[in-house]
């Protein structure tokens, strides 16, 4: 069941999964997804996992993407810790102030669920992050021009039909950022280190 939740100047859509089993007993798993990405774009995935384990889900379309509002203003190095303190936490009080919840991140979704754990986000019991940014690597960077170069020739009008007409501010708000000189920098290794709760990071090899 997608709901819109507005807040503020924002509207963000969230997906409830198994939401009939939701109360204090169980955790809320919190499905945080890439950077070009959305509700959609998890296919069944969220909803597989839910069953399986029998728990409640929660599935968050972050401003710029899908039906959530869109960008609001320039990114900078600091947009995946806006995205952790202004969105993720507030949604948390609002729909699930009591609720243990378990973070499952995809890429910038794993980086925000690490930055949400560095800074002792209430009720976390672990993280699981697919393919999570951690620093700026190389071979991050070298990925980002191909993709800029196909959207040039229509190569990715697939996220048209999802992110409709946010699709190219959210692309090149992704795309510049990365390669921006400013970002270079960008590395929350140390904000983690002393990290509390359980993390089952996975990384494939050509990630």
């Amino acid at each position: 069941m997608e709901k819109i939740i507005r807040f503020a100047t924002k509207k963000i859509n969230v997906q409830w999964i198994n939401a009939g089993s939701l109360n204090g007993s169980r955790p809320v798993l919190v499905f945080l997804h890439e950077a070009l990405g959305s509700i959609i774009q998890w296919k069944s995935f969220p909803q597989d996992l839910c069953v399986s384990l029998n728990l409640p889900g929660l599935v968050i379309e972050r401003s710029g993407h899908g039906k959530s509002s869109v960008l609001s203003g320039e990114r900078d190095y600091t947009y995946l810790h806006h995205y952790a303190d202004e969105t993720i936490e507030v949604l948390r009080e609002v729909l699930i102030p009591e609720q243990k919840i378990i973070l499952a991140g995809h890429s910038d979704g794993g980086s925000i669920a690490l930055i949400l754990g560095g800074k002792g986000l209430k009720n976390l019991l672990a993280v699981v992050t697919i393919a999570a940014h951690t620093f700026v690597e190389n071979e991050t960077l070298t990925g980002i021009h191909p993709a800029i170069e196909a959207s040039k020739i229509g190569k990715l009008n697939g996220l048209y039909k999802i992110h409709k007409e946010k699709t190219e501010a959210l692309f090149y708000a992704w795309a510049n950022t990365w390669l921006s000189p400013g970002f270079r920098s960008w590395d929350i290794r140390n904000e983690i280190q002393d990290f509390k709760q359980p993390v089952l990071a996975v990384q494939g090899l050509n990630d």
